[in-house]
């Protein structure tokens, strides 16, 4: 079983979030690496934004081989480089997440694993078996 909730106890979401998420019961769990912004023939934007998309497609495609679909997302980690507006982050992450509630943390990194990227982007799933 899976429930999301956002308690009276707690300021309320600041944007497409979910303060908790409880799984319990028989749950497939899939955990990603962070996706970062590349494509599979390994082409890199030097657009912040543009990385941001690409790394949540790598995230819709990875659910997809996993069996699962953005539906089954509970959690993300966004790391950021560089700064998106956060009315444009907040339209992306919204069209990404189809209406799915997910728990969500924002980090400004002064790097990441290479100069060039700028967007890596933590997921995890569960599905009912």
């Amino acid at each position: 079983m899976i429930e999301k909730r956002n308690p009276e106890t707690v300021h309320p979401p600041l944007g497409a979030y979910v303060h908790q998420i409880e799984q319990s019961g028989n749950l497939r769990l899939l955990t990603l690496s962070g996706q970062v912004g590349m494509s599979k023939e390994k082409e890199l934007s030097w657009s912040a934004e543009e990385q941001f998309q690409e790394a949540l497609a790598n995230i819709r495609r990875n659910l997809e081989a996993g069996n699962m679909s953005v539906q089954n997302l509970t959690k993300l980690v966004i790391y950021l480089v560089e700064p998106i507006a956060p009315e444009r982050r907040a339209q992306l992450l919204s069209s990404f997440l189809e209406g799915t509630e997910v728990c969500m943390t924002l980090l400004y990194v002064k790097a990441l694993a290479a100069p060039n990227i700028l967007v890596e982007i933590d997921a995890w799933a569960v599905s009912e078996q």
